[in-house]
């Protein structure tokens, strides 16, 4: 079973599953998972090929749902569940496949279609870092820096550089994630609807939902409502955190 974190105690309410995105792990939503705990329990898994969790070859959502059906049924029937990115994508396969598994649905900032974007360069920027015998994030970051000039992005990839291990490694399959971008940027194309309620978020400075893709939303998530956040990118949760959990909380509630 996958890796996870706990936040909160079991109550009345089915648990709270949130799952991070490509690169991410379960720490990334500490803050986030604590506030909305209070009267819930609040589980982040990393997925596999991140984090403590296991690393396979295969990384698609049929995977990712089975991975994520499997947590859910150790705490319980059914749980809701919030995603964002690749995280979104597999609670949407899951939805699709499982519905029972799946009370509330909250999918940030993605849509069930392919993309044409890759992001095969940020592996290509991880595996070029010389981390034999690296011992200070900030070198870390100097060599980074040669291929990715964001310092946010370099910030959130750096999350996953495990400085402590003998000797330092990446907590990513980075091998695993490359072959099957693919698959991750992609949509399977899973058939069915999910009829229970559903909310899509979009940073508003972030093209991942655009207008178009409303009628695939619509046509397997006929319950979904939609909600922006002014001034985020597609990573909202981190570029306004306290709007970002209020609207998820308001949903839930």
């Amino acid at each position: 079973m996958l890796n996870f974190i706990t936040h909160g105690a079991p109550s009345a309410t089915p648990p709270l599953v949130i799952v991070h995105g490509l690169f991410g792990s379960a720490r990334n939503w500490g803050v986030i998972a604590r506030r909305l705990s209070q009267d819930r329990l609040v589980i982040v898994p990393d997925m596999r090929n991140h984090g403590d969790s296991r690393w396979d070859a295969a990384h698609g959502y049929a995977e990712l749902a089975a991975d994520l059906s499997t947590l859910i049924a150790a705490h319980g029937t059914s749980a809701d569940l919030l995603g964002h990115s690749m995280g979104g994508k597999a609670a949407m396969q899951l939805a699709l496949s499982k519905p029972g598994r799946v009370r509330r649905l909250v999918v940030a900032d993605i849509a069930p279609v392919a993309y044409g974007h890759s992001q095969r360069h940020l592996i290509a920027a991880m595996r070029a870092i010389d981390i034999e015998g690296l011992s200070l994030r900030s070198e870390a970051d100097r060599q980074l820096a040669l291929q990715v000039p964001d310092a946010g992005v370099r910030a959130f990839l750096l999350q996953s550089l495990d400085l402590k291990a003998t000797p330092a490694r990446w907590k990513l399959n980075l091998e695993a994630l490359d072959a099957e971008m693919e698959r991750i940027t992609g949509w399977p194309g899973t058939p069915g609807q999910f009829d229970g309620p559903t909310l899509f978020i979009k940073g508003a400075l972030s093209d991942y939902i655009r207008p178009e893709h409303h009628s695939a939303i619509l046509a397997q998530f006929p319950a979904a409502t939609f909600a922006e956040i002014e001034g985020a990118g597609h990573w909202l949760h981190a570029d306004a955190p306290r709007a970002f959990e209020e609207i998820v909380q308001r949903f839930l509630d």
